[in-house]
């Protein structure tokens, strides 16, 4: 592909407070660059030396990486661990059994708290239950439940017993449910009669019993259901078990199933994709240590800390950064079953005065929801709660733009909470590019320097470095601990995907396009590859006209796509959510014409869209991803063919179908 263009420049720049720079884990830039010198020198010394300080090993490995077989890399492969074990049991033996693991928060406001020892009891009675119904080192379970202790519990205990877990989304269809349970071969699957979100009762129970009635489940053996409202349910007899019964007298010891350290983990399968769900196998040795790594550095964890990551533990922010990074550190964490929204918008702050939550990691896609409610309703405000408690602010799950980014600075940072804004992905396995928040001065809408040991970098289509400044494709050129393995079951879609021929077959495409700045060296993700923008020769992000659209006053979301155009090759055709209701007729025209014109001033007539269409909201999945997808096929006008049972509005499909 072509260079992408980058045609507006962010220059303001935070640094980070200085108490904050005093007592950080990663104090100050050079701090920062040591150990970016260490990685250069000494790549396998630095990851060794790393994984031997972080993790328990049972057997400890003598081979750091394995790049033989590249680009299926291997990392402290003869090594052996639990990552349960790394996970409870050290827990109970550094001081921190009494100490509370989880604070959780149901969707009606209840609070449970549970301490590292009883979740430690928890997980091994869940374990043993588990080996009770046969299922063993090596076999998957699919897990299907609401946010909750339980959830979190079932994943570990399938660590425990050295089971691939592949956790699906509560919000996922039957059809998507089903394709991931053939696809994992699981045995079993573990999920809850109903879920509790916003207020409402939404099934679960009777999803699973639709997936499994499409047929092609005949190896799976075992349905566990937690009771969570006490709904009736459909029971299959000698198939369906209540977790209750499952755990009822067992053990509340459970010896760990001490694993290889390339032993896979879990298996994700990433959202969006058509046709074959895409597995993301990760392992168990690598995942830790940088789950734990990313704890420290990025998040600057300490024992004091309150820590809420607000994802689902569906997604891989919810693995990587609720279920294992937190227990593995000996944190204490916030974990919500509900949505920000309700009982009103203010939940958020209210939660975090409550529980005095220090460290708050949450979506932009929530963050500019909250800017709406706050604009509408001045008692939602985050200024009116007491958000005091709060010293790290992160972001997370796509590129901020930099409006909102001031937005969360000033009113929920009070402008003395740095802000970490988080690229990375499923394929990942944690953070890769990130301010550190005692070191980095922060530029709004930036995700600043890759961390220590990850060699990022922004190339052409045929891997050559292009100049700071000059858009291209974001890479990462040497293998790192928590990368993906493959895909499950499809290793020629993961070479493909991931590692293409025209790249050397080596380097990891991340498959975003990226730019850095040419005085900073600081860089900013400009969107999916597949979402550049050609108009008239022109290669554009739309991650950057959305940002453009957005830092009008007017304008709460915006959602950029491109369509076919007879004259410019491609147009942008631009959907828009307002801070007020949606404008129709001459009102709606007036207010498109100001818009343009506003994208035309920020950074060109270029990059005015053609056409702009309103909506009360963009059409996103329940975990908040916007469906880009479908704003394709809307903007060509043509008939939506794709499931759409995973979108929390499909009404908005209709209002988005009127251009102005």
């Amino acid at each position: 592909m072509a260079d992408i263009e980058t045609l507006k420049q962010e220059n303001r720049i935070f640094n980070p407070p200085t108490d904050f720079v005093k007592n950080a884990t990663i104090s100050g830039m050079e701090t920062y660059q040591a150990m970016c010198a260490a990685a250069e020198n000494d790549y396998e010394g630095f990851w060794a030396k790393l994984a031997n300080e972080n993790i328990e090993w049972r057997k400890p490995f003598t081979r750091t990486l394995n790049e033989t077989d590249a680009p299926f890399y291997k990392w402290f492969e003869d090594g052996q661990l639990n990552v349960s074990y790394n996970c409870l049991d050290r827990n109970l033996q550094n001081g921190n059994a009494d100490k509370t693991a989880v604070i959780f928060e149901a969707d009606d406001g209840q609070v449970t708290r549970v301490a590292y020892k009883e979740l430690h009891d928890k997980v091994c009675q869940f374990a043993n239950g588990l080996k009770s119904l046969g299922i063993k080192k090596g076999d998957r379970v699919v897990i299907y439940m609401p946010m909750s202790i339980e959830g979190i519990v079932a994943m570990q205990a399938c660590a425990r017993i050295g089971a691939t877990h592949s956790v699906v989304f509560g919000g996922f269809s039957a059809k998507s449910l089903q394709e991931r349970i053939i696809d994992a071969g699981a045995v079993a699957v573990i999920t809850a009669d109903e879920q509790v979100r916003g207020g409402k009762q939404l099934p679960l129970k009777s999803i699973v019993d639709e997936a499994i009635g499409m047929g092609g489940c005949e190896h799976l053996k075992n349905v566990v259901i937690y009771q969570r409202t006490g709904t009736n349910i459909n029971f299959v007899q000698d198939r369906d078990r209540w977790l209750k019964d499952v755990v009822a007298n067992q053990d509340s010891t459970c010896e760990p199933e001490w694993v290889d350290a390339e032993h896979p983990l879990f298996i994700l399968y990433t959202s969006g994709s058509t046709g074959k769900p895409k597995g993301v196998q990760h392992a168990s040795g690598g995942y830790l240590l940088w789950a734990m790594l990313t704890m420290k550095w990025t998040f600057d964890i300490k024992p004091t800390d309150i820590f809420w990551c607000t994802a689902d533990i569906g997604w891989v922010t919810g693995h990587t950064y609720i279920a294992y990074g937190p227990l593995a550190v000996g944190a204490t964490q916030i974990v919500f079953e509900g949505v920000p929204t309700y009982p009103n918008a203010g939940r958020f702050w209210d939660m975090i005065a409550k529980h005095k939550a220090t460290i708050f990691y949450t979506a932009p896609t929530a963050i500019r929801s909250l800017i709406k409610a706050a604009d509408a309703d001045a008692e939602v405000h985050p200024k009116k709660y007491d958000l005091s408690s709060l010293r790290l602010l992160g972001s997370v799950g796509e590129p901020i733009n930099p409006e909102a980014w001031m937005w969360y600075y000033r009113n929920v940072g009070n402008e003395h909470c740095p802000i970490v804004d988080t690229f990375w992905q499923t394929e990942t396995g944690g953070h890769m590019i990130t301010p550190l928040p005692g070191a980095t001065p922060m530029v709004p809408g930036s995700c600043t320097m890759p961390l220590p040991g990850i060699m990022a970098a922004v190339v052409d289509e045929t891997g050559n470095d292009l100049p700071n400044g000059q858009g291209g494709i974001l890479v990462v050129k040497r293998p790192w601990p928590s990368m993906i393995r493959t895909i499950w079951g499809d290793p020629e879609r993961f070479k493909k995907s991931y590692f293409p021929e025209e790249l050397g077959g080596k380097i990891y495409l991340a498959g975003d396009g990226a730019v850095r700045n040419d005085k900073t060296g600081y860089f900013t993700i400009t969107g999916r590859i597949d979402d550049v923008l050609n108009v008239s020769g022109h290669r554009m992000g739309t991650m950057e006209i959305e940002s453009a659209l957005v830092a009008n006053p007017l304008v709460a979301e915006a959602a950029v796509v491109g369509k076919p155009d007879e004259t410019t090759g491609e147009s942008i055709c631009a959907f828009v959510v307002l801070k007020r209701a949606r404008p129709s007729g001459e009102e709606a025209r007036q207010i498109a014409k100001e818009l343009r014109d506003w994208v035309a001033k920020e950074i060109g007539p270029i990059a005015k869209p053609k056409e702009i269409r309103f909506g009360d909201n963009l059409p996103k999945t329940r975990s908040g991803k916007i469906m880009r997808r479908l704003l394709r096929v809307l903007a060509k006008g043509e008939q939506i063919t794709q499931d759409i049972s995973t979108l929390e509005n499909p009404a908005i499909l209709e209002q988005l179908k009127e251009a102005q």
